[in-house]
C-alpha cells in the first residue's frame, strides 16, 4: 500500500498533527488559571500561551526529553510501522479524552502507544528500555506531588510577604505577575511537550537513512535533530498553532472544578508548575504538563483548607492518568496488527 519513503512522509505529517492536537488538548493547562482569574480573556490567553510555546524553540537546545522518548524502546526493535501505530493510538486517545473534557497526558499517551506497538511487533517485553520507561512512570506520580508541594510553599510565602499589603493594590500587582508566571509555564510546556514528537520523527528519519533496517544501538538522536533543524522548528510551530486553537472543553475542569483560584494563587500555581517542567526538561524526563499544573492547583487550594480542593474531581483525574499508558498501549497494539497484518505496511 505504501512504500518506505511514502510511509516516512505520512509519519512526519501525523507526528505534526499529534503535536497540533497536543497543543489544543493542553492549552487549557496553560490558560486555565489566567482565564479563571480574569487576567486575560480566553482569546488573549491562548495567543499569549502560543507565543511562549514557540519561544521555547530558542531556549531548549539540548533536546534531552526528545532523546528519552526516542529511546523508550530498544533501537533494534523500532520500525516505521511501530512508530506509526503509536502515533495513531496517541492521536485517538487525545481526541477521545478531549471530547469528554478529561485532562489526560499527551506525553504518556505517546509513550504508551510506542510501547504497545513495539510489544505487538516483537511479543517480547525486553524491547522496553526499562530505565527510561521506569523514570517516566515514576514521574506520573512525582510531578503532580512536586507541583503541589512547591505551590503550597510558594502560596504560604507570598501570603506572608504580602500580609500587610492593601488587598486591592496587591491583587492588581499579582494580576501583572500572573502574566509572567503563565509565560514561564507555557515556555516549560513548549519545551517539554514539543520534544516528544521530535524524538519519534528523528527515529523515523534514522530508520530511513539505514535503508529500512533497524537502528543501531548508538543512533545519534540528538545530533540528527541538530543537523535537521526543521524538526524542532516544525514541532514547536505545530504545538504553538494547536495552543492557539484552544482546548475549551478542558478549561473548566482545570480552571475552576478542582478549586477556585485567585490571582495570587494563580501566580503560585503557575510558578510551581513552570519550575517543575523546566527542572524535568533539564533532567531529560518527559512529564505531563497536565499532571503538573493539576497538582499545583491542588496545592494552592490546600493552603486554604483541605476541603477547598474537590477531591472527587481529583480522583477522576488520577484514574485517567493511571489508565492512559496501558489503554493507549492496547490501542496501539491493535493498530499495529491492522497496519502490519491486514494492510501490510512496510517495516
Amino acid at each position: 500500500m505504501f512504500g518506505f519513503s511514502t510511509l516516512l512522509i505520512v509519519i512526519i505529517v501525523f507526528a505534526l498533527i499529534f503535536d497540533y492536537i497536543n497543543g489544543f488538548h493542553d492549552s487549557a493547562n496553560s490558560i486555565a488559571t489566567i482565564v479563571s482569574t480574569k487576567v486575560l480573556t480566553p482569546f488573549q490567553a491562548v495567543l499569549w500561551a502560543a507565543f511562549w510555546n514557540f519561544t521555547a524553540y530558542f531556549v531548549f537546545k539540548e533536546h534531552k526529553v526528545a532523546n528519552t522518548v526516542a529511546t523508550t524502546i530498544h533501537p533494534a526493535f523500532v520500525t516505521l510501522t511501530v512508530v506509526f501505530a503509536g502515533l495513531l493510538a496517541a492521536i485517538f486517545w487525545n481526541l477521545l479524552t478531549w471530547w469528554f473534557g478529561i485532562p489526560s497526558s499527551s506525553s504518556h499517551t505517546l509513550i504508551g502507544g510506542f510501547i504497545g506497538a513495539a510489544l505487538m511487533h516483537t511479543g517480547n517485553i525486553s524491547v522496553i528500555e526499562l530505565r527510561n520507561v521506569g523514570v517516566t512512570i515514576l514521574f506520573i506520580f512525582l510531578s503532580p506531588v512536586i507541583g503541589m508541594i512547591l505551590s503550597f510553599i510558594i502560596t504560604i510565602a507570598i501570603n506572608w510577604i504580602a500580609r500587610r499589603a492593601h488587598p486591592y493594590r496587591a491583587e492588581k500587582w499579582f494580576k501583572r505577575l500572573q502574566l509572567l508566571s503563565s509565560a514561564a509555564f507555557s515556555l516549560g510546556h513548549g519545551g517539554n511537550d514539543a520534544q516528544k514528537v521530535m524524538g519519534l520523527i528523528t527515529v523515523a528519519l534514522l530508520l530511513d537513512k539505514s535503508g529500512g533496517h533497524s537502528l543501531a544501538d548508538n543512533a545519534p538522536i540528538v545530533a540528527t535533530m541538530v543537523e535537521h533543524n526543521w524538526i524542532p522548528l516544525a514541532c514547536y510551530t505545530a504545538i504553538g498553532l494547536g495552543t492557539m486553537s484552544g482546548g475549551w472543553r478542558i478549561v473548566k475542569t482545570m480552571g475552576s472544578r478542582i478549586t477556585k483560584v485567585t490571582p495570587v494563587e494563580g501566580v503560585a500555581a503557575e510558578t510551581a508548575a513552570a519550575s517543575t517542567l523546566i527542572l524535568t526538561e533539564a533532567m531529560g524526563i518527559p512529564v505531563s504538563t497536565t499532571h503538573t499544573v493539576a497538582g499545583a492547583i491542588m496545592g494552592v487550594g490546600a493552603t486554604k483548607r483541605l476541603s477547598a480542593v474537590r477531591w472527587g474531581v481529583t480522583v477522576n483525574l488520577v484514574w485517567a492518568w493511571v489508565l492512559t499508558i496501558p489503554v493507549s498501549a492496547g490501542i496501539a497494539a491493535l493498530l499495529y496488527w491492522l497496519l502490519h497484518s491486514v494492510l501490510q505496511l512496510p517495516e
